[in-house]
Order: structure tokens, then C-alpha cells, then sequence
């Protein structure tokens, strides 16, 4: 199985909901529309293609992609051919929300809680949806990149020592 062969499985599989292919260091990476990703998942797991073991669900703030600023990214492996593929589903801040994973692998419990803990984004239909390694007053979510990476008020530090 070849990630060429997964492609065009996928492309027929969804048609126009398959927003964008591309395969950055040899890994198989595709977009698809919010609205489908469980059954993309499903379709994932259950074909020939066979990509049984869900690795890794996260997320990744993009604050300069207007109405995609959150995207939610699913790692799954075909644990018997040995090949891996990332499905990404992007999202607008306004309205994190895409359906839950844990209809599809129930492993996917703790990393959509994980996610939604860092980055904000509600999976619809999850079981158990609170903060996970946070606390529950936490009124933000930390990944977010919201916030200035330096403290402009400092005054124990002299940039020009680090030659900016």
C-alpha cells in the first residue's frame, strides 16, 4: 500500500470534502471539511485501508488564517503496512467545534480532553469534555498564541546583549 494508493482512495471516498493533499517529508497529510471528519476516521479504520491505531489527536493555533485559526490533527497508523497519515480539520476561533472521535476509537478520550485543555477546541459529543492537566478555573487556553512571548516591561535584560 503506497501513500499514493490511500490518496485516491480518500479522493473517491469524499470527493469535495477533501480540501487539500499533500505529503511534507514522505508523510501522507490531508485536509477535510470539519463536517466529516468522523466519517473519515470511520472510513480509515474500517476500509482496506485499515489504519487501526489512532497515535496522536492535537491542535495548532493559526492566528493569521482568518476563519481557520484552530485546526484539529488526528496521527493514525496502519499498524500491518506500516504506514502513518495526518487528517487535519481547520476551524474558526469563534466556533471551535468539530464532532468527537471517541465514536470512532474510544482511545481518542483523553487526547480530545488534552486538546481542548490547551487549545479550546469542543469536540461535540464527547463523553467527558473538562480540563484535563489544567486547572478548571483556567479562564484561557494556554497553546493559543494570544500572548507576547517576551514580558515587554522587564528591565533586567538588555536585548542588545543577545544581538537584537
Amino acid at each position: 500500500m503506497t501513500n499514493e494508493f490511500v490518496a485516491e482512495n480518500l479522493q473517491a471516498f469524499l470527493g469535495d470534502a477533501l480540501l487539500h493533499i499533500e505529503e511534507p517529508h514522505g508523510l501522507l497529510t490531508i485536509v477535510v471539511h470539519r463536517s466529516r471528519i468522523t466519517d473519515v476516521l470511520k472510513h480509515l479504520k474500517n476500509s482496506e485501508l485499515n489504519f487501526i491505531f489512532l497515535t496522536d489527536i492535537t491542535g495548532v493555533h493559526y492566528p493569521n488564517y482568518p476563519q481557520n485559526e484552530l485546526c484539529a490533527v488526528y496521527h493514525l497508523h496502519n499498524l500491518e503496512k506500516n504506514i502513518r497519515i495526518r487528517v487535519k480539520a481547520f476551524m474558526p476561533i469563534e466556533n471551535p467545534t468539530i464532532d468527537t472521535a471517541t465514536t470512532v476509537f474510544r482511545t481518542a478520550n483523553w487526547m480530545e480532553r488534552e486538546t481542548f485543555d490547551f487549545f479550546g477546541i469542543v469536540f461535540k459529543g464527547h463523553p467527558n469534555l473538562v480540563r484535563i492537566l489544567n486547572i478548571d478555573e483556567m479562564d484561557y487556553f494556554p497553546m493559543r498564541k494570544e500572548y507576547p512571548l517576551e514580558d515587554g516591561t522587564r528591565t533586567d535584560k538588555d536585548d542588545s546583549m543577545f544581538g537584537r
